[in-house]
């Protein structure tokens, strides 16, 4: 399977296709300077390789023909939620190229995801945008429902996003 963990030092390579695939999912909506000025703090790199060698965060990496093609990125929980405790486990980021979607990719990601999180973490949440039926769609196959919502800031705009969270599956 093309899936593998990421380590430390996929750090640069996990931030450039965090970076590419928010522009080719969500870049069309933001005006330049909003994009930009997001993209200048989302994905600092120093931080993505402290968290990988912390234990407490994981990514898996898909490759196609050699080339990044998506991740998963999880660690734990952060989002703006009452109930949200950093014990419980959050998907951050889960993204595959768009000319790679529909193939089953997605979910091989999440599976993966999922399997580490279940085995550290009775309760599973995450943040989706509240326009993106489709991923909404996606995670609710897995038990996620909505939960909440935030503000997500990019640059200057505010897009809502809403929280959701995975019934607690029994103690990890």
């Amino acid at each position: 399977m093309p899936i593998r963990q990421a380590t430390p030092a996929d750090a640069a390579l996990l931030c450039e296709l965090s970076t590419r695939t928010f522009v080719e999912t969500f870049g069309h909506l933001y005006r330049p300077e909003d994009l930009a000025a997001y993209l200048a703090v989302a994905y600092p790199q120093d931080l993505q390789r402290t968290q990988l060698e912390s234990g407490d965060y994981a990514a898996w990496i898909l490759e196609l023909d050699g080339e990044p093609a998506g991740f998963v990125f999880v660690g734990p929980c952060g989002l703006p939620h009452p109930q949200a405790d950093p014990a419980d486990g959050e998907i951050k980021r889960l993204y595959v190229l768009a000319a790679h979607h529909n193939a089953g990719w997605g979910r091989a990601l999440m599976d993966q995801a999922m399997a580490w999180l279940s085995a550290r973490t009775a309760r599973q949440w995450l943040g989706v945008w509240s326009e993106n039926l489709g991923a909404q769609r996606f995670y609710a196959r897995y038990g996620f429902e909505r939960v909440g919502q935030y503000e997500f800031p990019v640059g200057q705009a505010r897009d809502l996003e809403y929280i959701l969270r995975r019934p607690a599956q029994g103690a990890p």
